[in-house]
């Protein structure tokens, strides 16, 4: 913690320092540095031998503890060099406020960090002030983040008052990036902010925007090296989709895990055929860019037709007084299923459902306009800073369970 944090948390704090034994299961660095003595050797195979059991985020169902090798995180750590081939090694400095914990942050903030050399500014958790302040005063150079810590400094006029043009790239992960997001955090800082794409399944990194001026805007890019992406018809999994055309996106390449812990069936469905199904759809361009529409399990089905959260999202954006938004699917009598929006608006701003909706009659069909709107104070957000559908579609179940039984 920066002072005078450090020293208040030492004074009025202490209870809630961690109590670490002091036995043979928590050796101390210094007294392993001190001992002089050289490790004996251990003997793995890195193409099989498991390097970290990575658990899923959970929210899309119970975490899964996915098997990712010595040669997976090596691979897609050698994955993200080629993508940072501009970073000057040993000279940039690197935030870190996302948590270890999550693979993204793992390989993309700690191990690309010790591969290029690069000074890592640790952050205990995502807060406005003291990442602004640790910006100012350390002239962060890369910062890996997700879309709402983005958002939240976009949305900030505490913002305006700090230079944060120390700021060269940035890339976004963990959830969709908005356009409008990118647009207006590059314009603030200066800097290159990409979308990237992964999964845990996959070390993360599957694909990205290049760090240069060929970046796109609304898309997660190209595949990345040595990695294959294809898609897969919606109707029969087992069959390629037709070229630009939407599918499930499915991919193999280095980084892909072994399987999940002590889960065999749930292994065979996500690598059946010898790829990884992602559970995500999209379609790759002309020039090889790939883009994102939404997961299979958020498809909103209105009268026949397939409806996509995601573009709904990035429409709700487009209006100034939004900062997030979350659209769900809710039962509809006559079309089968319906959009709702969940939306948090910028400080200060004001707006009802009619404005946005009438708003929304220039972006959007008839069919993709959400039947109801609801504002709140603030979204549900994974512990990394994702927002969350999960808590919403839950509460909706049961506020609509308790009203048809009441």
């Amino acid at each position: 913690l920066p002072q005078p944090k450090k020293l208040l948390f030492t004074l009025f704090k202490r209870k809630e320092r961690a109590d670490i034994p002091r036995d043979a299961a928590h050796p101390r660095y210094d007294d392993i540095a001190r001992g002089g003595a050289r490790p004996t050797p251990v003997e793995i195979d890195p193409e099989t031998d498991i390097a970290v059991f990575q658990y899923t985020g959970g929210t899309t169902g119970v975490p899964k503890g996915a098997m990712l090798t010595h040669a997976n995180l090596s691979a897609n750590l050698e994955q993200l060099r080629t993508l940072f081939a501009d970073a000057r090694p040993g000279e940039e400095k690197k935030l870190c406020v996302l948590p270890f914990f999550h693979v993204f942050a793992m390989t993309v903030a700690q191990n690309l960090s010790v591969a290029i050399g690069a000074e890592m500014v640790l952050l205990p958790r995502f807060e406005l002030k003291m990442l602004l302040d640790t910006i100012k005063r350390k002239k962060v150079t890369l910062f890996p983040g997700v879309p709402t810590i983005y958002t939240a400094i976009n949305s900030s006029p505490v913002a305006r008052n700090y230079d944060l043009t120390s700021i060269k790239l940035c890339i976004s992960g963990g959830a969709p990036l908005p356009v409008e997001v990118k647009e207006e955090f590059e314009g603030r800082t200066g800097c290159i902010l990409v979308e990237g794409y992964g999964l845990t399944e996959a070390s993360p990194l599957v694909a990205a925007n290049p760090l240069n001026e060929n970046r796109r805007s609304g898309s997660i890019g190209l595949a990345a090296p040595g990695t294959t992406i294809g898609f897969r018809d919606l109707e029969d999994l087992t069959r390629d989709a037709p070229e630009g055309e939407k599918g499930e996106l499915v991919v193999s390449g280095p980084q892909i895990m072994a399987g999940y812990y002590n889960r065999p069936e749930e292994t065979a469905r996500a690598l059946e055929g010898g790829v990884l199904h992602t559970g995500d759809v999209g379609y790759r361009d002309a020039d090889g860019f790939i883009y994102l529409v939404d997961r299979i399990k958020d498809l909103i089905l209105c009268s026949g037709y397939n409806v996509y959260p995601r573009v709904i999202e990035e429409a709700i954006y487009q209006h100034p007084s939004v900062e997030e938004v979350i659209v769900i699917a809710i039962p509809d009598t006559y079309r089968g299923q319906a959009p709702k929006a969940f939306v948090k608006l910028r400080e200060g701003a004001e707006l009802t459902a009619d404005e946005l909706k009438t708003f929304l009659k220039d972006h959007l069909s008839a069919i993709e306009r959400p039947q109801e709107i609801e504002f709140r104070d603030s979204l549900p957000k994974t512990m990394v800073g994702k927002l969350s559908k999960k808590e919403l579609v839950e509460e909706e179940a049961a506020r609509r369970a308790a009203a048809a039984e009441g």
